[in-house]
C-alpha cells in the first residue's frame, strides 16, 4: 500500500461526519481542541467587553455609566468568565489538540469523554451568559464569599447561577484532567520514556493532576453553599454552628493552586517555543520538570496567603508567609533556565518571540509584587485594594495570556497549514503591551493610595482621578490591540498562502505530519529514542507516511492506537477507539437538565435527569465491551499485541484511578470542613450527636467484607455487600435530626449521602459486569472490568468505614 492509498483509507476510518452533523458527533481530538479554543476565545471577548465597561465606569469620579447592581454583576462575571470560562478551557483546548501530536499517538485516551466535557463546558457557559443577558447574573464577586452570597445577602437566584453553572463547567475540567493524565502516562509513542517526553507534556501532566486535586474543594464548597441556599443547611451560618470562613478555606484551597494551574501550561508553551525561536535546545530540562512539580506541590500550602486579614493566629501567619515566599524559588529556576536558553542560542525576533519577551517583562513584575503581598504587614495594608487587582492581572495576563498568544502564533501554521503573511500582529503586540502596562502599572499606585477594589464609584479629591482616567484610556488601547490579534488570526487563516510543513525548524513530533493535520495524525506510529526525533531522523515524516512505523496497515478498518508501559515505554496493547457518535452531547444535555432542575427549583426534574445520565453512562460502557478475545494481532515491526479488552489494566482502570484521586480529594475536603467546624466554629457542640446503634454498624462491617471479597469470588456477594452498607446508611440517615437545625446534622447528612451515592455506583458496576457475563462475554474480556469494580469497591468500603467512624464515635464517646 502506497502513502496515498494509506492516507485515503485512514481518512475514511478516522474522519468526522460531513456537514453540520459533524460538529455534534465528532470525537476527534483535533476537532474538539479547535472547538475548545474557539469557544474559550469567545468567552475571552465577552470578559474583555465586561472589563471595558468596568474601566468606563471608573474613568471619572461619581460616574453614572453603570448603577451599583449592574456594576456588581459585571465585575463578578468578568472575573468568573476569565478564570473559569476562558483560562482553564483554553489550556484544555490546547492540550486536547496538541498532546496526541506531541506524544506520537492518534487520539486522547477517552475521545467520547473529551466530547462530553466540551459540551458540558458549552452548556454551563451558556447558562452563565443567559444570566448576564437576563440581568440576573451573580453579583457577589467571583469568589462568592458568604454571607454576601448566602440567602442573607443575596436572596435572589443570582448566586445560584454561579454555584450551579460553575459546578457544571467543572465537569469539563475534571474530564479533561483525567483524559490528559492517562494519555500522557500511557498513550505515548513506543520508546518515548518519561524522560524523553516533550516538555509541554510534563507541564500538562502536572497541571492535570493539580486540577484533580485542586478543583474538588471548590466543587464541595459550591455544593454546600447551594444546599444552604436551597434547603437551609447552615454550613456557613454562625448562629447554627456554621462559619463563613469555611467557604474561604475551601475556595482558596482551590483558588491559589488555580493561579499555578493557569501559569504552568503557559510555562510549558514557553519551554517548547523558546528553544525553537533561539535555535538551540532547552537548558535544564530536568531542573525545569523538578521546578514544575515543586511549584505544584508548594501551591497547595499557600491558600491562607489570601486570608491574612481574617484573624489567623500569628504562628500560622508566619508559616504561610514563609511558604508564599518560598514558591518564588521554583519559579525563578524556570525563569533562569529560559534566560540561559536564550543566552546559548541565536534568538529570532519572530512574532511568538515578541510575546515571550512581553511575558518576561510582565510576569517578573507580577512575581515581585507577589513576594511583596506574601509579607504579612504589607499585605495588611494593601489587602482588598487595587494593588491586589494589579498584581493579579500582571500574573494572569503576563503569565498566561502573553504566552498563549505566543503559542497561538507559533502553532497557527499547524492549525491552518498556512504561513503568517500579514504583519498586523506586530502592531497588535505593541498596543496590547503598552496598553496593559499603562492600565495596571498605574493601578498599583491607586492601590497604594488606598483605592479599594470592588467599588462601583469614588469621590473626587482622593488623588485617584488622573490615575483612573489614564488607566481607562490605556485599557481601551489594550482592547484595540486584542481586537487586532483576532483580526490578524482570521485574515491569516483565511487568505495567507500555503506554508511548509515545519516553518520554524522544530524537533518535536507535532511537526512530523502534514499541516493542517489529517484526522488520524500519523499514518503509522513512530519509534522514539530521544527528545528530538525530527532532529535525529529528518526524514521521519516520510517514513511514517510510508507506513514504516506501528499500525501502518489499516486492514482491520477501525480506529486503533497503542498504549505503552509507563516506565519502559514498551508497547502494551492495542486500543480500539469508538467512532463518531452523538452520545456525548446527548449525555451533556441531560446533565444540563439535572443542573437546570436544581437551578429553577424544579426538583422533580432532578431524578429524571439523573436516571437519564445513568442510562447514557451504562450504554456508553456497554458499547466498549467485546464478547470474545481476539488474541495477538500484528501491529507492525514484527510485533503482535492483544487488545485493551483483554488487558488486566484497561484504559478504564487508569481513568477510574485518577477519577478516584479527585473523588478522594473531595472526600478529604469534606472531612476538613467537618473538622474545621468542630474545632473553630462557634455554637458547638451540637444539641445532640448521631447514635447509629449496633445494627447499622453490624450491617456496615458485614457489607464491607462482602464488598471486598465479592468481585473476586461472586458478583452477587459484591452486590449484597453494597446493599447491606446502603441499608445501614439509610437507617442512620432516618435517625439524623433535621439538617437545617445545626451544621453538625447537615454535615452528617452530606457524609452519609456521599457514601450512598458510591454504593449505588458500585451496584450499577456489578450489575453491568454480571450482565456482560450473562450475555456470553468471556472471562478474558470481562477481567479488566472486574478489576475496575474492585477498585471502586475498595474505595467505597474505605470511605464508608471512615464515615462510620466520624459519625458514630462522637455519640459513643459523649
Amino acid at each position: 500500500m502506497n502513502a496515498l492509498r494509506r492516507h485515503r483509507a485512514l481518512s475514511r476510518i478516522w474522519a468526522s461526519d460531513p456537514g453540520w452533523r459533524g460538529w455534534f458527533t465528532t470525537v476527534s481530538h483535533t476537532d474538539l481542541g479547535r472547538m475548545f479554543l474557539g469557544v474559550a476565545t469567545f468567552f475571552f471577548v465577552v470578559g474583555g467587553i465586561l472589563a471595558m465597561l468596568i474601566r468606563a465606569q471608573l474613568a471619572t469620579p461619581r460616574s453614572a455609566f453603570l448603577g451599583p447592581d449592574h456594576y456588581n454583576q459585571i465585575f463578578t462575571m468578568h472575573g468568573t468568565i476569565m478564570m473559569f470560562l476562558f483560562a482553564i478551557p483554553f489550556f484544555e483546548g490546547l492540550a486536547v489538540y496538541l498532546l496526541p501530536k506531541l506524544l506520537g499517538t492518534r487520539d486522547l485516551a477517552f475521545p467520547r469523554l473529551t466530547a462530553y466535557g466540551f459540551w458540558c463546558y458549552v452548556f454551563g457557559g451558556a447558562m452563565m451568559i443567559f444570566a448576564l443577558l437576563a440581568g440576573i447574573a451573580p453579583d457577589s464577586g467571583w469568589f462568592m464569599y458568604p454571607p454576601l452570597s448566602s440567602t442573607l445577602g443575596a436572596p435572589g437566584i443570582n448566586p445560584d447561577f454561579w454555584l450551579i453553572g460553575i459546578t457544571f463547567v467543572e465537569i469539563s475540567a475534571i474530564s479533561a484532567a483525567v483524559e490528559i493524565t492517562v494519555t500522557v502516562l500511557r498513550y505515548r509513542a513506543p520508546g518515548m520514556k518519561l524522560s524523553q517526553m516533550p516538555i509541554f507534556a510534563w507541564y500538562a501532566l502536572v497541571t492535570a493532576v493539580m486540577i484533580l486535586t485542586g478543583f474538588p474543594p471548590l466543587i464541595l464548597g459550591s455544593i454546600l453553599l447551594e444546599l444552604e441556599r436551597a434547603f437551609g443547611m447552615p454550613f456557613f451560618q454562625v448562629s447554627a454552628g456554621g462559619d463563613a470562613l469555611l467557604w474561604q478555606h475551601l475556595f482558596w484551597l482551590f483558588g491559589h493552586p488555580e493561579v499555578y494551574i493557569i501559569f504552568l501550561p503557559a510555562a510549558g508553551a514557553i519551554s517548547t517555543i523558546l528553544p525553537v525561536m533561539a535555535q538551540t535546545r532547552l537548558m535544564g530540562y530536568g531542573w525545569i520538570v523538578a521546578a514544575a512539580v515543586s511549584l505544584a506541590v508548594l501551591s497547595f500550602g499557600l491558600w491562607v496567603h489570601h486570608m491574612f486579614t481574617t484573624g489567623i493566629p500569628h504562628m500560622r501567619l508566619a508559616f504561610f508567609s514563609a511558604a508564599s515566599t518560598l514558591v518564588a524559588v521554583p519559579t525563578a529556576v524556570q525563569i533562569f533556565a529560559w534566560i540561559g536558553t536564550l543566552a546559548t542560542g541565536r534568538p529570532r525576533l519572530h512574532l511568538p518571540m515578541l510575546w515571550l519577551l512581553g511575558f518576561f517583562a510582565t510576569f517578573v513584575i507580577g512575581g515581585l509584587t507577589g513576594v511583596m503581598v506574601a509579607i504579612v504587614p504589607f499585605d495588611w495594608q494593601v489587602h482588598d485594594t487595587y494593588f491586589i487587582v494589579a498584581h493579579l492581572h500582571y500574573v494572569l495576563v503576563g503569565g498566561f495570556v502573553f504566552p498563549m498568544l505566543a503559542a497561538l502564533y507559533y502553532w497557527m501554521p499547524h492549525f491552518t497549514g498556512r504561513r503568517t503573511y500579514f504583519k498586523l500582529g506586530t502592531l497588535a503586540f505593541w498596543l496590547v503591551f503598552a496598553g496593559f502596562h499603562g492600565t495596571f502599572l498605574l493601578l498599583h499606585w491607586a492601590g497604594l493610595l488606598g483605592m479599594r477594589r470592588r467599588i462601583d464609584t469614588f469621590e473626587a479629591g482622593q488623588g485617584w482621578e488622573m490615575i483612573n482616567l489614564l488607566a481607562s484610556v490605556s485599557g481601551f488601547v489594550m482592547a484595540i490591540g486584542f481586537a487586532l490579534v483576532l483580526i490578524d488570526v482570521v485574515i491569516n487563516a483565511a487568505v495567507a498562502i500555503r506554508g511548509s510543513r515545519d516553518p520554524w525548524g522544530a524537533s518535536t513530533l507535532d511537526w512530523a505530519m502534514p499541516t493542517p493535520p489529517a484526522a488520524y495524525n500519523f499514518a503509522s506510529l513512530p519509534q522514539v529514542t530521544s527528545r528530538h526525533p525530527l532532529t535525529d531522523t529528518p526524514d521521519l515524516p516520510a517514513q511514517l507516511a510510508r507506513g514504516e512505523g506501528y499500525l501502518g496497515d489499516p486492514a482491520r478498518n477501525r480506529r486503533e492506537t497503542l498504549t505503552v508501559d509507563i516506565a519502559t515505554a514498551k508497547p502494551r496493547y492495542i486500543v480500539v477507539f469508538p467512532g463518531n457518535t452523538a452520545l456525548p452531547i446527548r449525555m451533556a444535555a441531560i446533565t444540563g437538565l439535572f443542573f437546570l432542575g436544581l437551578l429553577i427549583k424544579a426538583y422533580w426534574l432532578v431524578p429524571i435527569a439523573a436516571l437519564g445520565v445513568t442510562a447514557c453512562a451504562l450504554y456508553w460502557v456497554w458499547s466498549l465491551g467485546r464478547a470474545r478475545p481476539e488474541g495477538a494481532l500484528p501491529v507492525g515491526r514484527g510485533l503482535s499485541l492483544s487488545t485493551a479488552a483483554e488487558a488486566s489494566d484497561p484504559p478504564g482502570w487508569w481513568g477510574s484511578l485518577f477519577l478516584l484521586l479527585a473523588d478522594g480529594t473531595f472526600f478529604g475536603s469534606l472531612l476538613f470542613g467537618y473538622a474545621f467546624l468542630w474545632t473553630v466554629a462557634p455554637n458547638w457542640p451540637p444539641p445532640a450527636y448521631a447514635t447509629p446503634g449496633l445494627w447499622p454498624l453490624a450491617l456496615v462491617l458485614m457489607g464491607a467484607g462482602l464488598a471486598l471479597i465479592g468481585p473476586r469470588i461472586a458478583l452477587g456477594l459484591a452486590g449484597l455487600g453494597q446493599g447491606l452498607m446502603t441499608t445501614a446508611g439509610v437507617l442512620v440517615l432516618l435517625g439524623v435530626p433535621d439538617p437545617s437545625v445545626h451544621a453538625y446534622d447537615a454535615t452528617v447528612w452530606v457524609l452519609i449521602c456521599y457514601a450512598l451515592v458510591h454504593h449505588l455506583v458500585c451496584l450499577l458496576m456489578a450489575g453491568l459486569v454480571a450482565a456482560r457475563r450473562r450475555a456470553g462475554h468471556s472471562a478474558a474480556t470481562t477481567y479488566g472490568a472486574t478489576r475496575v469494580l474492585r477498585l471502586w469497591s475498595s474505595y467505597t468500603v474505605a470511605v464508608t468505614l471512615v464515615i462510620a467512624a466520624v459519625v458514630g464515635l462522637p455519640g459513643v464517646l459523649s
